[in-house]
């Protein structure tokens, strides 16, 4: 973990921060989080050896036709390890994270990198964690067909507009429904069972598209989704305000997702707050899994005490390590947890969904095998998150696992800033 720390500085330092209404954007919101960046992979390999699966990435041809282009116009992309075996006909898609763009100057510059348009995409991404293809780091789903869905439109692919001026296009909705399209025509159509999982801004995305992937399949087809770091919360930040709402008000209005947005939320709530998971999960019809942590890092850093929310640096220590947070710091995080399980009371009595709330200081715990599941993985009830999501994907066991507060977790991979 100190080497992972080490890298993470590192890639931090590499690339920079961008501040855009009062919330933090590395170039990558989560680049250190998701395994998504090339100088990760470096350190990856270093702390798991060599032998990391590569897979390529393959350009949707069809998109074009489709208009279902990146922010800059050109074709999205996925990243797909056939299944074999007794997976051969098991789906997986994984939807890429990385923050959003809530202003025309943010889109134009996202545009310009791997979150914004496909020129800028590595061209082999490392599997690991949930998308690995080793029995012994990812017992339930290795030998599945495996896709990462790369993230290039800025509103967790949900948008349907543009901007002629900036020339940029808003079109994350119709790179979900192209992807969908091009992988059913490649065999996903005659799936048995299949899992629509996604990593922070990909695990927002989740949940807004649980019940479409469900309607692409059969009623006989085993169809659940997984929603990783995806429980953004609309909290009062340590200022006052609101500074995730105002993010998220300026996504839904810039990229026209009004009309994406689950209409049942819709017809009750403004279109800002059913961007909202804590507004729309509880009617998922879909088997729904939320893996997150109480003291998730990114919302601690960009929508509890962001820079804006915080200009005398009094909160800049705990944000970066939470073994500097002082007693009051600790307790409105404490408040923060507290929301978070407010937030999912009706959403837990349903007998088809899962849980499991760690009480760590992190951000993505499916895609990084140290996490997912490793000799030391972080446990609920003895149970890393790997065989909690398999043992509810399978209905071998009911899993709701809520953690008690920090700091009794003593299994946790706390995320450390340099």
């Amino acid at each position: 973990m100190k080497l992972f720390g080490f890298w993470a500085a590192a890639v931090l330092c590499l690339f920079g921060a961008w501040e855009v209404n009062g919330i933090l954007e590395t170039i990558e919101e989560e680049l250190f989080y998701t395994e998504a960046s090339a100088s990760y992979y470096n350190a990856s390999k270093a702390v798991y050896g060599n032998n990391a699966l590569l897979v390529g990435l393959t350009l949707i041809k069809s998109a074009a036709a489709k208009g279902a282009v990146c922010l800059d116009g050109t074709l999205p992309g996925y990243h797909w390890h056939r299944g074999y075996g007794s997976g051969a006909n098991s789906w997986l898609i994984q939807l890429e994270g990385g923050g959003w763009c809530n202003t025309v100057r943010a889109c134009v510059y996202r545009k310009k990198t791997r979150r914004g348009s496909s020129n800028y995409m590595e061209k082999l991404l490392a599997f690991t964690g949930i998308l690995s293809n080793k029995p012994e780091e990812n017992p339930d789903f290795f030998n599945w067909n495996r896709i990462k869905l790369r993230y290039c439109d800025g509103a967790s692919f949900t948008g349907d507009s543009e901007h002629k001026a900036a020339e940029l296009q808003f079109r994350g909705q119709r790179i979900w429904s192209a992807a969908m399209e091009d992988l059913m025509s490649s065999g996903m159509r005659y799936a048995n069972q299949a899992l629509l999982s996604g990593c922070s801004a990909g695990g927002l995305a989740s949940i807004l598209h649980c019940d479409e992937f469900r309607d692409l399949f059969p009623k006989t087809t085993r169809v659940k989704c997984l929603s990783d770091a995806g429980l953004f919360l609309d909290v009062v930040d340590v200022s006052g305000g609101r500074t995730l709402r105002n993010v998220y008000s300026g996504v839904v209005g810039l990229q026209g997702l009004q009309n994406n947005l689950p209409r049942i939320c819709i017809n009750h709530l403004d279109p800002t707050s059913c961007f909202f998971p804590q507004n729309i999960i509880g009617n998922v019809k879909a088997p729904l899994f939320i893996l997150n942590t109480a003291y998730d890092s990114w919302q601690i850093q960009s929508s509890l005490a962001p820079p804006s929310a915080d200009p005398h640096g009094y909160w800049r220590n705990c944000t970066k390590d939470h073994s500097k947070c002082s007693a009051s710091q600790l307790q409105f995080l404490q408040g923060f947890r507290n929301e978070m399980l407010n937030a999912i009371k009706g959403f837990s009595n349903s007998r088809q969904n899962g849980l499991f709330i760690n009480s760590c200081f992190a951000h993505c715990q499916s895609e990084r095998q140290d996490t997912w599941f490793a000799d030391n993985s972080p446990v609920l009830g003895n149970k890393p998150i790997a065989l909690a999501v398999g043992d509810w994907y399978f209905d071998r066991a009911g899993e709701k696992a809520i953690d008690c507060p920090y700091p009794c977790d003593n299994s946790c991979h706390n995320l450390v800033f340099r």
